[in-house]
């Protein structure tokens, strides 16, 4: 699967700047990765989150759905979710010819919640709340779940199920139509 203990920490990467988009967008935003899949780079999926918060359920959720559509290289489900402790001390290895594609949830502005951050270059999980965690992947979608405040734990804790349900639901299918 590609997955290592950590033993050492990794160098900061600089990060494109994020681009908010609806579903139909992140389509748009993974028109690059179909083109090297169809020239032969496999896909993987890391989902980072848990299902024990309702905002921080979101990658779990959609890696579930990409399962669930019959993608095989996926990293963290609602049955075994990839969170800040595996984080901690696993290490995603890079492989040669595999591109990763990392899901989050995160907190942003007012007007972009329900929408979706792209980038290319690794996500850093966890930055929203203070956790010093390693980027991850080659691109970055993360569900704006919420808007960010002054507590973001309870923030992630309060948010909308049904919100992030949807979100995940269009993801995935976003996700799914665009790769395939």
């Amino acid at each position: 699967m590609g997955l290592r203990r950590r033993q050492h920490r990794v160098k900061p990467v600089e990060k494109k700047a994020s681009v908010t988009v609806d579903a139909q967008g992140i389509e748009t935003f993974l028109q690059a990765v179909a083109v090297k899949r169809k020239q032969g780079a496999s896909i993987r999926f890391v989902c980072i989150g848990t299902d024990q918060s309702t905002g921080d359920a979101f990658g779990p959720l959609v890696g579930s759905m990409l399962k669930e559509f019959g993608w095989k290289d996926v990293i963290g489900t609602l049955g075994c979710p990839f969170d800040a402790k595996q984080i901690a001390t696993l290490q995603i290895a890079p492989q040669e010819g595999m591109i990763t594609i990392t899901i989050d949830a995160c907190l942003g502005k007012a007007d972009s919640v329900g929408k979706y951050a792209v980038s290319e270059g690794p996500l850093r999980p966890g930055e929203g709340v203070g956790l010093k965690l390693d980027p991850i992947g080659d691109y970055a979608i993360a569900g704006v779940v919420n808007e960010l405040g002054p507590k973001p734990y309870r923030t992630l804790q309060a948010t909308s199920l049904y919100l992030v349900m949807e979100m995940a639901k269009a993801a995935a299918s976003s996700i799914d139509r665009a790769l395939r």
